[in-house]
């Protein structure tokens, strides 16, 4: 099976696993896996995988991700966005530097709640399954690192802002933290994620994935047939013998590799080293 790496642009409204469906047409292919679950409201960068790259998802650098968001002021829903406004009310305009400072507020570590209406998973059901079902959601809080808040523009009562974070945050809850700082009800009304580490969407170009791993390079020097095959190995022919996951190429496939107190385990192999990507018509 021929495998590809590549950025899809997810359109509004729809589900992220919804959206695949397309992706299967397109590409003719029944194998697509994708990473970080983009809201049905929201939109932007995907990554999509096809074949055997779906095992990569996991080794690839993805992170920090930068989202362009819009925070209604005076409006009020209890899935922190536009899917279930239930209130709506009048907010004086707000001064631009208080709002600058609101966001630079929220730089650096914070520890805060999942929104009810999210995809953690609780005694083996969604959180959002439970909220929808009107059912008690009891989620645990999490903790995310917030490299830049930027404000893009400020229309009343729209704050439109850009926020750079890490892998895992979750952005309408960040609008909840920012409605909090400014004292007053607010939602999202769009969200739009502009890139993921170093993915970003260029018209469903093919990637090379080995160049977009997050883990380092090693390198074996026994016999390349014994790694192809799946062989046991000797620590011994790793220039690096240090404790740790690795990617390791042979003449014709790339494998990942961890290393542990001097034992050495496969965790991939066989991933080929040239691909024919699927045609898309």
């Amino acid at each position: 099976m021929t495998s590809r790496l590549f950025v899809v642009h997810k359109p509004i409204f729809r589900s992220s696993n919804g959206y695949m469906g397309y992706v299967k047409r397109k590409y003719h292919t029944k194998k697509v896996g994708f990473s970080g679950t983009l809201d049905p409201f929201a939109t932007g960068c995907l990554i999509v995988a096809t074949g055997q790259y779906t095992k990569l998802f996991q080794y690839l650098a993805k992170t920090p991700k930068t989202y362009r968001a819009t925070l209604w002021l005076g409006a009020n829903s209890p899935s922190l966005d536009i899917e279930r406004v239930d209130r709506i009310t009048e907010v004086a305009p707000l001064d631009e530097e208080t709002i600058r400072a609101a966001l630079d507020a929220l730089d650096g570590e914070l520890t805060y709640y999942p929104p009810k209406f999210s995809a953690k998973s609780i005694d083996g059901k969604r959180a959002y399954q439970l909220a929808r079902a009107g059912k008690e959601v009891n989620l645990k809080t999490v903790t995310s690192t917030i490299h830049a808040m930027k404000l893009l523009h400020y229309n009343h009562p729209f704050v439109h802002f850009e926020a750079t974070v890490s892998e895992g945050t979750y952005i309408r809850s960040l609008g909840a933290l920012l409605a909090d700082t400014l004292g007053v009800d607010a939602t999202l009304s769009s969200l739009h994620r502009v890139r993921e580490g170093a993915f970003y969407y260029e018209d469903e170009k093919p990637l090379d994935p080995f160049t977009h791993l997050a883990i380092p390079r090693n390198t074996y020097t026994g016999d390349e047939a014994w790694l192809e095959l799946g062989k046991k190995l000797s620590i011994d022919y790793f220039e690096v013998q240090e404790d740790g996951v690795y990617l390791v190429e042979t003449g014709n496939f790339y494998a990942v590799i961890e290393m542990a107190e001097g034992v050495v385990k496969y965790r991939l192999n066989r991933l080929e080293k040239y691909v024919r990507y699927y045609p898309t018509n």
